[in-house]
């Protein structure tokens, strides 16, 4: 199948905004398509050359495309870098400047969408010296092939941003429509693979009951079961008539999965961190006497001297490194804390209720007591014993507790009502000052956003940075109220003090109130703290001052 009849189908998709008619265009096209070409049709769709839980990326940056278009056009980088600046989307960069090449360069061969899917894979193999150039090339190869329309989808799909507003639900209510399967099945087929590809050859050729019959498959990580906030403790216990409570631990939800001999290790977020985590595969391999299975826990940083739990901030830096791995193992030390069992010697247990899966888990793991544990744990109906278990967890620097229904099954993917409720302590509001932003591109070209965020220091009147919200900051209104990326641009120009690339340092005068789920220490920050998930709530200027604002001390 030619790749210019999926162009057709973005094009198409450009320009509708409703969710049911991008559904329906996607799903005639899905009912048209050439069964060898349907799972990368799907894929391209949603802007992937890989699943979701894959761990391989493309790694093209902006400045590399900027280059692969110039050498593939014929032009100098500054040529292509001044567009780009006018335009904001170098997939119509692409575009233009391939409408513009020579009469004797045109396109002579039609690109199909198996070569197409197959080379953009073939960019994320490049790896080692000269890997950058490789990738450069690779794509050089395929837009100087391909027709002015085509550049630009392809430049958009390697950079990662489509821009054709197709989310998951889309996907998933197209599948549904194409091959007459419903919603629901494909849904959950996707929490097990997370592979909408699959999941739509799946359905085309097996249907509903196809769907139905997907298994877990060690090696691909599954979406989790999600707690959802509680008021307080009283109306959390309030909820189930048999309820457990659990210390809710400040670290990383992970996901342990075992087969025979081998280990992987991923994060809520699906992101595969075996490779960061030597000594955690070590714990398990001891630890977990089943033949196969997935168990959940939380795992924590340890100070190698007290042997009590470090912050979050401590532990991110092991998740996030990719080198020198064991003297990372020694400096930061870790814990694990393990809450639930989803799968063992084969069989799922989405169907057995939370009391049964804690037992399955005590059977099958073979604790090391500060190393690789069960997550403490209480049984009971009785407040004031479990208000003590809640204080006990914070003294102890974990976050709260987590209460559970002892009769909740596990759904993968969703938060369910009368499943398992967080209690944490309430915090209020802060107001800080906005001292540094950064430039978007693509549809947030020309405006500011991921913006630094700092506190007054009450001796020296410094602003001290504590983080870097990125959330509740609207692209588009759709209240009255709702603040704008351009409202807070149009806020923070006169302030820019200077520029560096795509970031700026904005001298500290706009206020805005900032809700946040906690404070941690952090070396990441001039204030030594750094605010974890902050979010938009308000603006504050010019009703307060920046000298107003909230200081350290807080």
């Amino acid at each position: 199948m030619k790749y210019i009849e999926l162009v057709k189908v973005y094009q198409k998709l450009e320009g509708v905004s409703g969710k049911i008619d991008k559904t329906t265009i996607i799903s005639d096209f899905l009912k048209s398509a050439n069964p060898s070409d349907l799972e990368y049709i799907v894929m391209l769709l949603v802007g992937r050359v890989f699943p979701e839980w894959s761990d391989k990326e493309l790694g093209f940056a902006n400045q590399m495309m900027i280059k692969a278009i110039a050498k593939a056009f014929g032009k100098s980088t500054e040529d292509v870098a001044k567009v780009f600046s006018k335009r904001g989307d170098l997939g119509i960069v692409a575009e233009e400047m391939a409408k513009k090449r020579a009469q004797g360069t045109l396109v002579k061969k039609q690109l199909e969408i198996a070569d197409v899917f197959t080379r953009l894979q073939k960019i994320a193999e490049q790896s080692g010296q000269g890997s950058t150039e490789r990738k450069i090339n690779l794509v050089v190869e395929l837009i100087s092939q391909a027709k002015p329309e085509e550049a630009k989808y392809i430049v958009r799909t390697v950079l990662e941003e489509l821009r054709v507003g197709v989310a998951e639900g889309i996907i998933r209510d197209a599948i549904s429509s194409a091959f007459s399967v419903s919603s629901e099945a494909v849904e959950n087929a996707w929490y097990l693979l997370q592979d909408y590809g699959m999941i739509a050859k799946i359905a085309r050729e097996k249907g509903e009951k196809g769907l139905k019959n997907v298994k877990i498959k060690i090696g691909n990580p599954i979406y989790v079961l999600l707690g959802e906030k509680a008021p307080s403790l009283k109306d959390a216990m309030e909820s189930f008539e048999r309820c457990a409570l659990e210390w809710k631990y400040d670290g990383a939800r992970v996901q342990i999965q075992k087969d025979g001999n081998n280990f992987y290790i991923y994060t809520r977020r699906l992101e595969n961190i075996t490779k960061q985590f030597p000594d955690l595969i070590e714990l398990a391999k001891d630890c977990i006497k089943a033949k196969t299975a997935i168990v959940e826990g939380e795992v924590i940083a340890i100070d190698p001297k007290t042997g009590k739990p470090r912050p979050f901030q401590i532990l991110s830096q092991r998740i996030k490194r990719k080198y020198d791995i064991d003297k990372m193992v020694k400096e930061i030390p870790i814990q694990v804390n393990l809450f639930d069992v989803i799968y063992v010697n084969g069989k799922d247990t989405f169907n057995t209720k939370f009391i049964e899966r804690r037992k399955i888990l005590e059977k099958i793991i073979s604790e090391k007591k500060g190393k690789f544990q069960l997550a403490k744990e209480i049984i009971t109906n009785d407040l004031k014993v479990a208000e003590e278990f809640y204080k006990d967890a914070l003294a102890n620097g974990q976050e709260g507790v987590m209460v559970k229904n002892l009769d909740a099954l596990y759904v993968p993917g969703r938060s369910v009502e009368g499943g398992w409720l967080k209690v944490k302590p309430t915090l209020e509001n802060l107001d800080l000052v906005i001292v540094g932003a950064t430039w978007g591109t693509g549809k947030r070209a020309g405006w500011l956003g991921s913006y630094v965020l700092a506190c007054r220091d009450p001796d020296t009147g410094n602003f001290l940075e504590c983080g870097m919200l990125g959330t509740g900051v609207k692209e588009k209104k759709t209240k009255q109220d709702d603040v704008t990326m351009e409202d807070l641009t149009k806020l923070l120009k006169p302030y820019i003090e200077s520029e560096k690339g795509n970031f700026v340092k904005i001298k500290p005068k706009i206020v805005i109130e900032v809700a946040y789920e906690e404070i941690q220490k952090s070396p990441a920050y001039s204030s030594g703290f750094a605010l974890r998930f902050p979010r938009f709530v308000r603006i504050r200027s010019p009703e307060k001052g920046p000298d107003e604002a909230d200081t350290i001390e807080r």
